[in-house]
């Protein structure tokens, strides 16, 4: 997904009291707001100015402009003088799409000596802001509110923040998910209510039988796989026996027919993401291992054992980290080391952690797998470098879908890992690990996650309110006592929330 290819249109709010050469101004300082912006490195989308609007019908008829606009991906607000808030009532009542409140004012400093009363009548922010504030609070309108100068980075960074949010919402909108195969048996936390998830969400989740994915496998041709091996050989370490004249080469044959008949499915069908499990692969001679990691690294969402919640998750953290340096991928907390010294936890699955987090050139490998039935599955095995991290999942919880966020410290292993062969990831949670796994639990976290160390927790809030989904943070000023009563809060909260909306 490019960025530049979508818009968020800035919309300022002014009224006809002031006269014609006062709008005049508005409108000017307004589109250098947005010149500005449009030069900001950490804002991905263009910014587009929109006339000063000063009327109800005007306004609704803007916004009804932003639903049809299919590059619009939200809305940027701001209110340079007093624009009166009834004006905008009928407007959000038919906005569909996310909305930004930029608090701002043109000029950042007041002009100590040579204030006065036309200055004043100008630059209304200060109480303009809170006059239409009103009105979205009044309306249980989620939104994100930006305060300072709009020079500065700070204030240019929660912007952007907020449009790589809006991107990934965006995309969700008639996303499509394939699930080769059902949920892994007996599994609660992958299971879910998909249609409750289109109507709340916009994206919607298939399932298809094996057989229809091994028939496109198996139409792919020898000269297509055999391209596919040319460019494995440049772009990993291949294993001694998967080389020309290996003894388990033919796996890796099979391995790539499999990647590019997975990638024709998912082209054909228009799908962003997609799940598979080891406990349905009837007609598949391997588990995809290294196809499914090397889908995610194309931009794929996946989730393992039919986990479409963070298949659809793990697509929009890519869409949200699209630039960026660090990678994001499908995860799972797998073992912990409990050393009081240092905990931290080892994070992997089977086979199918995205190599865009990867430290280096991946290896690629071939090695048993002791469950699925099925030949021994190339995999890439990696490690990932040091930095911040962030952990998200989605669980449907019966009467709302939730989300839970926990930030991270990547870390070296303390000592090499010679006989784990898959991609791994070693890391602090903040505020630790005791405090950090009783709170997932406690909120009845899933074990698999979406995992980037491009995405930040910001991004994942703006999208949470984008997506009107609870979100629970745990973070360094989590407290478990406290944790424990906002979760109980929340209970009550989104038992009476359809009511407040209404």
């Amino acid at each position: 997904m490019e960025p530049m290819n979508y818009e968020v249109w800035f919309i300022t709010g002014s009224q006809h009291l002031y006269g014609e050469e006062t709008l005049k101004q508005v409108a000017n300082n307004s589109g250098e707001i947005v010149d500005g912006l449009n030069q900001s490195p950490v804002i991905p989308v263009r910014l587009v100015h929109k006339p000063v609007l000063t009327t109800p019908d005007a306004i609704t008829a803007t916004m009804q402009e932003a639903n049809a606009a299919e590059k619009c991906i939200g809305i940027v607000t701001w209110m340079h003088t007093f624009s009166p808030a009834k004006m905008w009532i009928n407007g959000f009542r038919i906005l569909k799409k996310s909305v930004l409140h930029l608090h701002t004012q043109f000029n950042r400093d007041i002009p100590w000596e040579s204030i006065d009363m036309d200055f004043m009548n100008l630059n209304q922010s200060a109480h303009g802001g809170r006059e239409y504030g009103f009105l979205l609070s009044r309306l249980r309108r989620n939104r994100k509110v930006v305060v300072g100068h709009w020079k500065d980075k700070g204030v240019q960074e929660r912007v952007g923040s907020w449009t790589r949010a809006a991107l990934a919402w965006h995309d969700w909108q008639g996303m499509r998910v394939a699930r080769f195969g059902d949920n892994m048996r007996e599994v609660a936390v992958t299971e879910g209510d998909k249609v409750e998830a289109q109507i709340r969400f916009g994206y919607s989740v298939s399932g298809y039988g094996v057989g229809d994915l091994v028939a496109v496998v198996n139409a792919v041709s020898d000269d297509r796989v055999d391209t596919q091996l040319a460019l494995y050989a440049r772009e990993y370490e291949l294993a001694e026996d998967i080389l020309e004249g290996g003894s388990r080469r033919s796996n890796l044959r099979e391995a790539a027919r499999i990647e590019l008949g997975m990638k024709d499915f998912l082209e054909n069908g228009g799908f962003k993401a997609f799940t598979t499990t080891f406990e349905d692969l009837h007609g598949l001679k391997q588990l995809p291992g290294h196809a499914v990691q090397r889908l995610m690294a194309a931009g794929y969402g996946f989730g393992a054992e039919g986990d479409w919640k963070t298949a659809a998750l793990v697509r929009a953290m890519k869409v949200m980290g699209t630039g960026l340096e660090g990678g994001t991928s499908f995860m799972e907390d797998y073992t912990y080391h409990l050393d009081p010294s240092g905990m931290k936890v080892l994070g992997a699955h089977m086979l199918e952690i995205c190599p865009t987090i990867a430290s280096g050139k991946a290896s690629m490998e071939v090695h048993e797998l002791g469950i699925g039935g099925k030949e021994d599955p190339i995999r890439l095995v990696f490690d990932v470098n040091k930095g911040a991290g962030i952990n998200v999942s989605i669980m449907d919880m019966g009467n709302r879908f939730r989300m839970l966020v926990n930030p991270c410290k990547v870390v070296e292993a303390d000592q090499p890992l010679p006989k784990l062969p898959v991609a791994r990831v070693l890391w602090e949670p903040e505020p630790d690990l005791p405090t950090a796994a009783a709170a997932w639990i406690h909120a009845g976290g899933a074990h698999h996650t979406g995992f980037s160390m491009a995405v930040n927790a910001e991004m994942m809030e703006d999208f949470a309110d984008m997506a009107d989904m609870e979100i629970l943070m745990i973070d360094n000023e989590t407290r478990i006592r406290d944790f424990k009563k906002e979760i109980r809060w929340n209970d009550l909260y989104y038992h009476l929330s359809d009511g407040l909306k209404k």
